[in-house]
């Protein structure tokens, strides 16, 4: 089975319910791993006599897994990278936001603007999102006034 390696960015309004139906489409037992935890690999225990007509039911050894057991137990590892890879976006999607949009405000001084403005591009770097000098001299001449 292939998993799709772009993930796709959803809105926060409906986040939950779209990303359950992009997890449910890459592997039906993949929304369970999320809600309940990693599956585990079970066979009957064939060393224990059958009482009431159950078999017991012991977790398998990796050493017996089938090369479907080993994507059912790697479900986990696959549903926490999509919603880390989406996660780490939204912080960074949010930032460059700001930073196109960034305008220097009518009552605010210029040591104001340029704390908030620095502020923002250090936070943009931490997110690994750099500017090189004049992309930052060129969006600070754009974002003072007029006047």
């Amino acid at each position: 089975m292939t998993y799709f390696s772009k993930v796709p960015m959803f809105s926060k309004e409906d986040w939950k319910m779209r990303m359950q139906a992009h997890l449910a489409a890459q592997d039906d037992d993949m929304w369970y791993v999320i809600t309940d935890g990693p599956l585990k690999i079970l066979k009957p225990n064939t060393a224990v006599a059958v009482t009431d007509g159950a078999p017991q039911i012991v977790e398998k050894p990796r050493s017996e897994w089938t090369g479907e057991d080993k994507k059912k137990a790697n479900l986990n590892n696959v549903a926490n990278e999509i919603l880390y890879k989406t996660l780490d976006k939204i912080p960074l999607a949010r930032s460059r936001c700001k930073f196109e949009n960034l305008k220097m405000n009518a009552k605010e001084t210029l040591n104001e603007f340029d704390e908030r403005f620095s502020s923002l591009v250090n936070e943009l770097a931490a997110l690994g999102k750099e500017y090189d000098n004049r992309e930052i001299a060129l969006k600070v001449m754009r974002a003072l006034p007029r006047e």
